[in-house]
């Protein structure tokens, strides 16, 4: 079965700047400003693909998506050496002309002084770095998905147990926080409470976070604010995990019918990725941590292959079936089932 939340808001950014691309890029892709001027603030980047200019840069540009960052590699360079200095000027001057963001050299190939002149005329950013064109545009390209990426705020708790990203939903008062600052005295960690940013990487990835804003601080009702780094150590967060399980809590009710076996297994659709959920009712002396930590081992054990519903199962109709192949009489001999035969002299 498949369910949905309810009141979840959906973000999506429709643009970022160049300022920002290189203030967050800088250091992970060694980019380098070439020029001493500003980059213009409303210089902005509006698509997550990149694009390689060659075709462009020779003339044709009926399909030129220069609205995309602009990746200079190898190709690029070597074809504007072999030209003549005016038409090189030329070209390029034609090139920078359209409302290109950015452009980036890679390889730390010198950058022709054209480039420079016609960059520093239309006002368009030009960076330089050392990694090679097929690296760059991988790293770029998973940048850029990351920040266009829709992204999802769910009010919940979100901890790693035992490495698994458990996001706890239910109904405001319910518990949730209450639920993950007992994990974390455990000795689990915390990556967001109340507000959980989960953004969608690749296809079926989905990665939790806290805000800026209130990073690991907890509100406990009766208490107020808590601050768990501060309380329980570095050990006690991190800053980001994987959603690997939804654990929705809800109120007891004896007139529903709860899953009893696990062999109907519920998924609740985020961005577009299935994502197991369990829907655990609750009420006043049941221990939900201890709960929520079987929940995790359990979804390690099925994620390394073992499934103990499936296995049930299997047995019982493995028992069925040798069941129907005995007589009447060998039937009642092993109805009661034990699981060890005979008792020997073990009265422990």
């Amino acid at each position: 079965m498949n369910h949905r939340f309810e009141n979840i808001k959906e973000l999506k950014r429709e643009f970022i700047t160049v300022q920002f691309f290189f203030d967050q890029t800088k250091e992970r892709f060694k980019l380098r400003k070439v020029g001493d001027s500003d980059i213009d603030p409303e210089k902005l980047i509006t698509e997550k693909d990149i694009h390689r200019p060659g075709l462009a840069l020779a003339g044709y540009v009926d399909l030129f998506t220069y609205n995309r960052v602009q990746v200079f590699g190898n190709t690029e360079i070597q074809y504007l050496a072999q030209l003549s200095e005016s038409e090189r000027q030329s070209k390029l001057d034609r090139f920078c002309s359209f409302n290109v963001p950015c452009i980036i050299v890679t390889n730390d190939n010198s950058i022709p002084e054209e480039l420079q002149n016609s960059c520093s005329k239309e006002n368009i950013p030009l960076f330089v770095t050392p990694y090679p064109t097929t690296r760059l545009a991988f790293f770029i390209s998973d940048f850029l998905d990351d920040q266009f990426a829709t992204q999802l705020i769910i009010h919940g708790s979100f901890v790693d147990v035992y490495g698994v990203g458990l996001l706890f939903s239910g109904k405001s008062g319910i518990g949730k926080s209450e639920i993950a600052l007992d994990l974390v005295e455990r000795g689990h960690r915390l990556v967001a409470d109340d507000i959980v940013v989960v953004t969608r990487k690749g296809e079926g990835v989905l990665m939790g976070s806290g805000t800026a804003l209130s990073k690991h601080i907890m509100e406990i009702r009766g208490l107020g604010l808590i601050d768990v780094r501060m309380i329980f150590g570095i050990r006690a967060i991190r800053f980001q995990k994987r959603v690997e399980v939804v654990v929705e809590l809800e109120d007891w009710d004896r007139d529903k019918a709860y899953e009893r076996t696990g062999l109907d297994s519920s998924t609740i659709n985020l961005s577009g990725v299935d994502t197991e959920l369990i829907k655990l009712p609750i009420f006043p002396g049941k221990n939900i941590t201890v709960i929520a930590e079987v929940i995790a081992l359990n979804y390690l054990c099925k994620h390394y292959g073992y499934n103990a519903a499936e296995e049930f199962r299997r047995r019982l109709q493995e028992k069925i079936s040798a069941r129907n192949m005995k007589s009447k009489l060998s039937s009642q001999q092993d109805s009661l089932g034990r699981t060890t035969e005979y008792f020997e002299h073990d009265f422990e």
